[in-house]
């Protein structure tokens, strides 16, 4: 019996040459639409599906595979007599190959397009072929990827495709359908916790290592939508990395909680801040990052890029050395030549002044990424083990500005705790920042208790601020959550705090109240809690 190939594919890559070959071993080609039009031009020999199916394609192509002569050829098993006697009962014919892959839906649903034209990128026969076939993957050799092509014609030349390969083809076919379903339900479902959590994620690349060298690791990106890492351009250096990635996921949070002008974000909350403090409207100021094991350990604002660095290396000159180093503007060459002074693993920003590109290259490892959009995830997620934990991004800066206090913060300081607000949801918890002149100066978080990092953020700043030949006076001290004990107001009352920003919330409020009433420091409850474990 002459073998039959069903050939039906939107990338048309490597196609000829597998057509080629089955046309040459006495393979019967069947074929639609273009991918037809495709092998005739090349005077390659193809019968149309219709002439199988007895039924003309119909509805815009809609219909043209869907049919009990393609399925029945599909899903027989040649090692079952009923199904065999059955097929030449309907006077139909088995189909031993089938190569399909499917409508750019993955590509079309990025475009923003209306929904009526995305929906016309849904693929329904295609999918349902792929399946059928591979639910019979013993007796049916079943293509999606060009990549597979080639072993699959040495597996016929040598008259013994393993199933071992038949098995995995099936496979990768349920993979694709997965992530395509996954896609499409997620673009058309409008529930924000559906019954079904779908994730459509492609394998970017393998990885040296995970987040350590004995662990294995690959990147994965949304197939749906590009995010951040998705329109990445890395412009020099060496692979990321896993910790790499993750370091760089949160810099660049970081920065652009503060805004991005590049593509018109506003600062994390700048809705709340107008409408509750209208004279602290963000400035337009830069925001530089420097992040170390997944945590900031430094972030400023500064007029100019320059400016905004050197303040945030002063926060920390030792532990940024190894670091990553995110901007919300445009590097420019007196900013390249300091972060050119330590070792870093990457610079990420918006864009590079060629002179600048210059002088961060003659580093041969250091990764230099640009970025041109603030990130845009509504979700994140957590694996545990069975499972995933899923939850909104951490979006709400504050829903109230109530001072708790006999003391009303000064107005030079409101800015300052703004910033310390903002930059403190991004350490880790339990989280305290002290603040001057709209730059993290001592950093304390990933502690259990909330005494401990308020003591070494105060002891840090001093010692920064000491370090830099700065005066030490310090007005602001942020906290992630909310004070369960006087202890941290006393340790700042110590170090001369004036102001103090946190959630509020506590049963034992009251008593953060009274010691700061007594040393006439002002607080001000946000009502909003930003725990980051």
């Amino acid at each position: 019996m002459k073998r039959r190939a069903l050939l039906s594919v939107f990338d048309k890559d490597g196609i000829l040459e597998l057509a080629s070959y089955l046309n040459g071993a006495g393979w019967e080609i069947l074929s639609t639409g273009g991918t037809s039009k495709y092998l005739q031009d090349n005077n390659i020999p193809v019968s149309d599906v219709s002439s199988v199916t007895g039924f003309p394609e119909c509805l815009d192509g809609r219909v043209k595979t869907l049919h009990p002569a393609i399925h029945a050829g599909l899903l027989a098993r040649r090692d079952e007599k009923s199904h065999m006697e059955t097929l030449h009962e309907l006077n139909l014919s088995t189909i031993d190959l089938v190569c399909v892959n499917l409508y750019p839906f993955f590509e079309k649903v990025q475009a923003g397009l209306t929904l009526e034209q995305t929906v016309e990128f849904i693929d329904i026969g295609g999918p349902t072929m792929l399946r059928s076939a591979s639910k019979n993957y013993r007796d049916v050799i079943v293509l999606t990827d060009p990549v597979d092509y080639a072993e699959a014609i040495n597996g016929l030349k040598a008259g013994n495709v393993p199933p071992e390969f038949k098995k995995r083809l099936a496979g990768k076919v349920f993979n694709l359908t997965s992530a395509y379903d996954a896609a499409v339900s997620r673009y058309l479902l409008e529930e924000e916790y559906p019954e079904y959590w779908p994730l459509s994620l492609k394998k970017c690349q393998s990885l040296r290592y995970g987040e350590n060298g004995h662990q294995s690791a690959a990147l994965y990106l949304h197939t749906d939508r590009p995010g951040v890492l998705g329109s990445m351009e890395q412009l020099h250096g060496k692979e990321l990395g896993y910790n790499n990635i993750r370091d760089l996921d949160l810099a660049w949070k970081a920065a652009c909680a503060f805004g991005l002008a590049a593509d018109g974000t506003l600062p994390m909350g700048e809705e709340e801040v107008r409408r509750l403090i209208p004279s602290a409207a963000a400035n337009g100021k830069v925001c530089c990052v420097a992040v170390k094991h997944n945590t900031p350990c430094g972030i400023a604002l500064g007029n100019t890029l320059l400016e905004a660095y050197m303040k945030t290396y002063a926060c920390d000159p030792v532990s940024i050395f190894g670091g990553i180093v995110a901007c919300t503007a445009k590097v420019d060459k007196a900013t390249a030549e300091k972060l050119g002074e330590l070792f870093l693993e990457i610079v990420a920003a918006p864009d590079f002044e060629p002179e600048a590109l210059e002088v961060l290259k003659q580093k041969k490892n250091l990764r230099i990424l640009k970025l041109a959009k603030a990130p845009v995830e509504s979700h994140e997620y957590i694996a545990v083990d069975g499972g995933l934990l899923v939850q909104q991004c951490d979006r709400t800066f504050l829903d109230k500005w109530e001072v708790v206090t006999k003391t009303a913060p000064a107005a030079e300081d409101i800015k300052d705790m703004l910033f310390g607000m903002r930059a403190v949801t991004f350490v880790k918890s339990n989280a305290i920042m002290v603040v001057k002149d709209e730059a993290a100066t001592g950093i304390g978080g990933g502690q259990v208790n909330r005494i401990w990092p308020a003591v070494q953020s105060l002891e840090r700043s001093a010692a920064a601020l000491k370090t830099a030949g700065k005066d030490t006076t310090i007005r602001i001290l942020a906290s992630d959550a909310f004070f369960p004990f006087p202890d941290v107001v006393e340790a700042a009352a110590a170090a001369g705090i004036k102001s103090i920003i946190q959630p509020g919330g506590s049963q034992n409020d009251k008593l953060s109240i009274e010691a700061c009433d007594k040393h006439g420091i002002a607080m001000v409850f946000t009502g909003t809690r930003h725990f980051k474990h």
